[in-house]
């Protein structure tokens, strides 16, 4: 036999109940069963907030007991056909609301609503619905599961007597149904016969009461969720259901959070060996999950990860402990006889302090208890008055096989380390199925998301992206992650999520992704912003394995690097501005990302696409040391001087720099040399020499009066150039040498110059926006290491970011 236990969502609407039916009748064909049934979803907690407004004298309360009369009735008129059986059914179900509706008058007019009264209350919810889904089961017989489910009063509350209740349920069905009918939760005192019940959730309780009582094949859960996830769907969109669990795991997980199943509900068929499987009324095809005491092939650490929010800490500290026999004894006793679940606990190997997690609606009593516990020490000064921090929350992670796995505590203190989350207190029992810990409850959503992504619960790792910049670079590297995004998932199981886009007046912001196909025209007409604005809102986001793409030049953008990187977001660069800037500020971004466990990395800003700054870093950690350093750093003036010609003046050919994209959004940027000035600074530092930009020689080819005024008037007087660039042009052909503006650092040394370049050196070659690096090491001292290729153009920087961006996700 088995039994079939369903939630209040299962009886909740007319499709669910109907469900309901088809499913029992499709079990009921193959065996006996038994279904126990809760009460219709949601009326519960009107039960009960309908007696509060009975208590407070509130006429309202009529209002809502109609409601709930009008609820039930509208589901008898539409699910029970037969005109006989809808009759009887009304009657049942009337006479038990009036008797309900004397109740709430009583309590409205004494204003008394005791513990016995408001068990009462409650159980009408589970009498209602099982009489409902017993008239609609053909041959389905009803019991009242107060006649054998007993409670005992045990520290001043309701608990299960088991021995009477598992004497009593095999009297009650010696002689089994083929379909058993029982309202679940409710129950009797074994002394008072005063209506009981099981607790919020004891539906469950009572199902796997009888299932192991009556030796059942099986006890099946039947709710609204497919089977146990592996995390809560609500903040991990990318959680899956868990296959198979075993007790233990099933356990730690209810205890934690996972409201699948009520905990107690696990105990009474685990000693029987009796499994358990939770299904989803709504999709009756899926498998679910199953609970049994030994899962075959099972080598996954982890199985599922799970919370508590609302989660306080109380800290009991003093030198008194250390060493004294009963402290925690006497701890643990007095919140037990008040009632007051202790769900974590973490103590220091002095033994001088002792954390416990408790509820935070526990914690005032908990503190008053334990002031009381140990008023004579506190008095004394031996031990301190209790400390109570609020607004936690606490997470497990849960599997057996944890105990298997070495380096487990290890990987998740890093992974939240890394993503900038504190742990306030941890606890790991000896038998490694459960590791809890305690956060700040803003940490909650990125600490779940970040565990679940690091253990590989989740099909593919995630990388949140914010992109700011959508001009030529920005705009190409978006779509290059648009192009790449499926390839990415199926290949290297990687989701490059943009989260965030901004240009320079507008930013989208969206937790699940941006769509990338139509981000421009939302751009245009989502929100002002502003850096402090963006920041703001993406500090404000907290959201894991996150990103910042910066592929503006704007200087106000490159100063909330520092921010998210002491906030454990990583920052990626085309913006060359932060890693030019005073030397302290660049040093103080770098150590800040080794020290929070995050990368700044800014390759594109010398080279494009080269891998320039990453050769040198690789050379420099083999133990390597750059000696100098002599490169044509800027793709746009290598083009003009490649371009320029008898036919192509210089003014055209910048221009064409310009058309082409391989100039700043302001040419002059280049033409005055800043551009290749900031490269030589930052290649200068990679190599490990503390440069300023002032200590830069240069050598520049454009008086200074071109680079004033406005950009009208340097495009408008740049033409007076073309003459003397001509004449100097001819020289320099008649001797077979050609214009490149070379950076040099030797020994720490920097300057820029326009060189002429004869035809036997490496840069006379150099075509079109190519960029070229000489590196002198002392391992490549005779003959230089030399990096050549494109150096500039949107689609090489824009791959090169995203050569960046695959870097931090490959970590």
């Amino acid at each position: 036999m088995k039994v079939l236990k369903f939630g209040g969502t299962s009886v909740g609407s007319v499709q669910s109940i109907l469900s309901l039916k088809s499913i029992v009748e499709k079990e009921a064909k193959k065996q006996p069963i038994v279904v126990v049934v809760s009460a219709l979803g949601g009326i519960t907690d009107k039960l009960i907030s309908t007696s509060t407004l009975a208590l407070q004298h509130d006429d309202n309360w009529k209002y809502e007991f109609d409601q709930m009369v009008d609820r039930h009735h509208k589901m008898i008129d539409t699910i029970i056909t037969d005109t006989k059986k809808r009759e009887d059914l009304f009657n049942t179900v009337d006479s038990l609301f009036e008797q309900l509706r004397s109740i709430y008058f009583g309590v409205y007019l004494i204003h008394d609503l005791s513990e016995k009264t408001q068990n009462a209350i409650v159980s009408y919810g589970e009498r209602l619905s099982s009489n409902i889904v017993a008239a609609l089961i053909k041959g389905a017989k009803w019991f009242d599961s107060r006649e054998f489910i007993k409670t005992e009063r045990i520290n001043g509350k309701n608990a299960l007597d088991s021995e009477l209740t598992n004497k009593l349920v095999k009297n009650t069905f010696k002689d089994l149904p083929h379909i058993s009918l029982i309202p679940g939760f409710i129950s009797r005192d074994t002394d008072t016969d005063e209506i009981t019940n099981l607790g919020r959730g004891g539906s469950d309780y009572t199902a796997a009461i009888i299932a192991a009582a009556l030796n059942a094949e099986v006890l099946e859960i039947w709710t609204d969720v497919d089977g146990f996830m592996t995390a809560d769907p609500r903040v991990i969109r990318t959680a899956y259901t868990i296959n198979e669990l075993s007790y233990i795991e099933a356990m730690e997980l209810c205890n934690f959070g996972a409201k699948v199943i009520y905990p107690p509900t696990i105990y009474p068929v685990c000693i029987k060996n009796i499994p358990i499987r939770v299904k989803n009324t709504f999709n009756p095809e899926n498998e679910g999950t199953i609970i049994k005491n030994k899962i075959n092939d099972d080598k996954k650490p982890i199985k599922g990860i799970s919370s508590i929010n609302g989660t306080a800490l109380i800290t009991v500290t003093g030198l008194s402990m250390v060493g004294v026999i009963g402290v925690n004894r006497r701890i643990f006793t007095a919140l037990a006889n008040e009632g007051i679940s202790v769900f974590m606990v973490s103590q220091a190997s002095s033994e001088n302090s002792t954390s416990i997690g408790v509820r935070e609606e526990d914690v005032e009593e908990a503190v008053k208890v334990l002031n009381e516990e140990f008023a004579t020490e506190i008095e004394d000064g031996a031990m301190f008055p209790m400390h109570a921090e609020c607004g936690l929350a606490t997470v497990a992670i849960v599997g057996e096989n944890m105990k298997h796995a070495a380096g487990i505590a290890g990987k998740l203190f890093g992974t939240l380390g890394r993503s900038g989350i504190s742990v306030i207190a941890c606890a790991q029992g000896a038998s490694e199925t459960n590791i809890s810990f305690v956060v700040k409850s803003e940490s909650l959503r990125k600490s779940l998301n970040v565990l679940h992504d690091s253990f590989f619960l989740s099909e593919y790792k995630v990388l949140n992206l914010f992109v700011c910049g959508v001009g030529t670079v920005g705009g190409k590297l978006i779509e290059q992650i648009r192009n790449q995004y499926e390839e990415l998932k199926d290949r290297s199981q990687l989701k490059l999520n943009v989260v965030g886009i901004a240009s320079s007046k507008n930013v989208i912001l969206n937790r699940d992704g941006i769509d990338l196909s139509n981000y421009k025209n939302v751009l245009k007409t989502s929100e002002l912003s502003s850096p402090e604005k963006l920041k703001e809102a993406i500090l404000g986001m907290n959201i894991f394995n996150s990103v910042f793409v910066d592929c503006t030049a704007s200087k106000d953008i490159a100063a909330l690097y520092q921010s998210f990187l002491e906030n454990n977001i990583s920052v990626i660069a085309a913006n060359k501005i932060a890693a030019s800037a005073e030397y302290d500020k660049y040093v103080e971004l770098k150590k800040t990302a080794l020290k929070r466990g995050v990368k700044f990395r800014f390759e594109t800003n010398v080279g494009a696409g080269l891998p320039i700054i990453g050769t040198i870093n690789d050379l420099r950690n083999s133990g390597d040391k750059i000696l100098k350093i002599e490169a044509v750093l800027s793709g746009t003036l290598n083009f003009i001087f490649n371009e320029i010609s008898s036919e192509v003046p210089f003014s055209e050919t910048v221009h064409r720099a310009k058309e082409k994209g391989y100039s700043e959004p302001d040419p002059r940027i280049d033409l005055s040399g800043k551009d290749v000035v900031r490269k030589l600074v930052i290649l200068a530092r990679e190599a490990g020499y503390r440069v300023e930009q002032e200590d830069v020689e240069k050598h520049l080819f454009v008086p200074q009066e071109y680079f004033d005024g406005s950009i009208d008037d340097f495009w408008k007087n740049l033409p007076k150039l073309d003459a003397d660039f001509e004449t100097r042009r001819k020289i320099l052909e008649s001797e077979d040498k050609k214009w490149r503006f070379v950076a040099v650092m030797d020994g720490g040394k920097t300057s820029v110059e326009l060189k002429a370049i004869e035809r036997n050196h490496p840069f006379y070659n150099l075509e079109g926006s190519n960029n070229i690096v000489l590196l002198t090491t002392e391992r490549y001292k005779e003959y230089p290491m030399l990096i050549q290729g494109y150096g500039a153009g949107a689609s090489v920087t824009a791959a090169g970011v995203f050569a960046n961006i695959m870097s931090i996700a490959n970590i």
